[in-house]
């Protein structure tokens, strides 16, 4: 295996943590993890020589001009979620970012979007540009900005699903974080009957696709653009598993329809912004060829609902 230079940013997010930690582990390429703050790191960056942590932030990423031309490989997931400074990390710094690396040497960008700016098909999703969040429009945004510049030939862009993980030494995500919430409410869940789909991926899943396009750069243009998820999950059929893995039995189930729902915001007044209107509408977040580590004969961390419920801790009933 040839000894690759590697940029991290974002190391200490949830999938940061779950890169990194795969790329010191499994590798002998020469890494660095740009973070904010080295203290939030929690792998173990003293595993083997050749793993450099770097103290920075997107917003001044010129300070590594004179690193940025000698880097092999860049994973981007470093992103701002919301606030004053989205569309300049998200956008502007990014932009800067791929604009700094040697279309020459660079063998690959591996760069993370999110699924919710596609349509089903897998085509930008004008909404996401237009009502989307200030995080979900800045991505559409650079999603655009990005295929302008010399390194766009070279740029894998990876549209993470709803994303799962964390431990007692990883952040968890915002998803993973609402799993307990989620089984309080089982005894009134069960009971509904709900129109919608979406996908997952774990980041440790994430983190095994990653490593395997580092070491297999997609060849055709037509590859570079990759949705990460297990196989779409109607929402009935997690509900089902849920129970299931709870000992509920379900006796009946109400459908909940989108008049209703409608109904019921307009008689109380219940304030929605446009972009959650749209998702409560659209309900279908699932996309075409979805991938993961079984894409590329790679054993899965984490790919049904009973996998999720055991992995974020939740106790089996029979």
């Amino acid at each position: 295996m040839n000894q690759k230079r590697i940029l991290v940013t974002g190391a200490s997010g949830c999938v940061g943590h779950y890169i990194s930690e795969a790329l010191i582990q499994n590798t002998n390429h020469e890494l660095f993890l740009l973070v904010r703050n080295p203290n939030k790191l929690q792998v173990n960056t003293q595993l083997r020589p050749g793993v450099n942590v770097l103290q920075g932030d997107m917003q001044e990423i010129s300070r590594f001009a004179d690193l940025l031309p000698t880097i092999d490989t860049a994973v981007l997931t470093a992103t701002a979620w919301g606030g004053d400074n989205t569309y300049d990390i998200n956008v502007s710094k990014t932009i800067e970012l791929l604009s700094l690396l040697d279309t020459e040497r660079c063998e690959q960008v591996i760069y993370f979007s999110t699924a919710s700016v596609l349509d089903h098909k897998n085509q930008p999703l004008k909404e996401a540009g237009d009502i989307g969040t200030d995080y979900i429009s800045s991505k559409y945004q650079c999603l655009h900005q990005k295929e302008k510049l010399a390194i766009a030939p070279k740029i894998t862009t990876v549209f993470p699903t709803l994303v799962l993980g964390g431990d007692a030494k990883k952040p968890y995500s915002h998803a993973t974080l609402g799993i307990p919430e989620i089984t309080k409410y089982v005894n009134l869940i069960r009971f509904l009957q709900a129109d919608g789909s979406f996908h997952f991926i774990h980041g440790r899943d994430i983190a095994t696709v990653v490593q395997y396009l580092i070491e297999h750069p997609p060849q055709t243009k037509e590859q570079r653009k990759l949705v990460l998820g297990q196989e779409g999950l109607y929402a009935n059929q997690a509900i089902e598993e849920l129970c299931t893995y709870l000992g509920k039995k379900i006796y009946f189930r109400i459908p909940l329809s989108i008049s209703l729902a409608n109904l019921i915001i307009a008689v109380f007044r219940i304030q929605m912004a446009a972009w959650d209107r749209f998702c409560m509408n659209y309900r279908h977040f699932t996309y075409d060829n979805a991938i993961n580590p079984a894409t590329f004969g790679l054993s899965n961390y984490c790919a049904t609902m009973t996998d999720v419920l055991k992995i974020s801790g939740v106790p089996r009933k029979k």
